[in-house]
């Protein structure tokens, strides 16, 4: 399992002493945060979503229902491969077709674009006709001359293009010119940041880890803006255990299934759980977690010695 970030313990350590005592209601205590720490999401998220779980647990209800209420206690995931040969992830799309999950996303660039355009034809050709969505995601990797290109060259698949370049200049750059809807994911840092692409129309969706936003008052923010510009869009693990998998599929499980392009967990890459069932996709889709909170309940144990402790 990967370890948190070592800048994480240090925004948690600044702002600890002054949050003892404030009150658990996730909007005042974003504001608390963010008045003795500016920036640092993903550090606050993990306050943020300790207390929804505690809220939750004390009036009895599920996170979900704190944030507006579940759509569905089946809540769409999505795979997303890596950068592979053209032959290898096909093969993976038609597994992951086989598996039930509704949406594929290939990884692209850092290689010739043609390699990435014959990709995207061959899982094309293996999931055409299924129902499940395709998405080409560039990781921030290709100049603006290859995402033209691959959107040129492929005007007859239906894929969206996942932050294919580096900036928000950049996309806006091609936007007027690409045959695909453009996704922004590295760079939606913050909702200032969602309300300017979406006010601009350079987007036509996210994809939207509920770290990088700072947790689940936010999260559930940001869903409530894209709704009300009708664009799709995921909330993503950031490679953590049952807690965040948890918070992750509450928050999806509230999104209009119109505009939902799944929740991705780290859960298949990890070993064990914290929680004695712990949350797994299924036959690509996640069963929303029973009981109060987020419905898991770590083994403590597991966690070894306190890094912090306030009070």
């Amino acid at each position: 399992m990967r370890l948190p970030t070592p800048k994480a313990p240090a925004a948690l350590e600044e702002m600890g002493p002054w949050l003892v005592g404030s009150l658990l209601h996730p909007l005042t205590l974003r504001r608390k945060m963010d008045s003795l720490l500016n920036g640092h999401r993903y550090a606050k998220a993990a306050v943020d979503i300790a207390a929804h779980d505690l809220l939750g647990k004390a009036y009895g209800v599920r996170v979900a229902d704190l944030l507006g209420g579940a759509v569905t206690d089946r809540v769409p995931s999505y795979y997303a491969s890596g950068v592979g040969e053209p032959d290898d992830i096909a093969r993976i799309a038609a597994e992951k077709m086989a598996e039930g999950y509704p949406r594929m996303q290939v990884k692209i660039g850092g290689r010739p674009v043609e390699v990435d355009i014959e990709t995207l034809r061959k899982v094309w050709e293996v999931i055409r006709g299924s129902g499940m969505r395709l998405a080409a995601d560039g990781n921030r990797s290709l100049p603006t001359r290859d995402a033209l290109r691959l959107s040129r060259e492929c005007p007859d698949i239906p894929f969206t293009m996942e932050q294919p370049c580096d900036t928000i200049e950049e996309l806006a750059a091609i936007r007027a010119s690409v045959h695909h809807g453009i996704y922004l994911d590295e760079n939606g840092e913050d909702l200032a940041t969602v309300i300017r692409v979406a006010g601009q129309g350079l987007v036509d969706g996210f994809g939207m880890k509920v770290t990088r936003i700072g947790g689940l008052q936010q999260m559930a923010a940001f869903r409530d803006i894209c709704e009300a510009r009708c664009l799709p869009h995921t909330c993503d693990d950031a490679w953590g255990g049952d807690i965040i998998a948890a918070a992750c599929t509450h928050i999806g499980a509230t999104v209009s299934p119109r505009l939902n392009e799944g929740v991705w967990l780290a859960a298949p890459y990890i070993e064990g759980n914290y929680d004695r069932t712990g949350v797994n996709i299924v036959d690509g889709h996640i069963r929303l977690p029973d009981g109060p909170g987020l419905g898991v309940v770590p083994d403590e144990g597991r966690f070894g010695k306190p890094l912090l402790s306030f009070g």
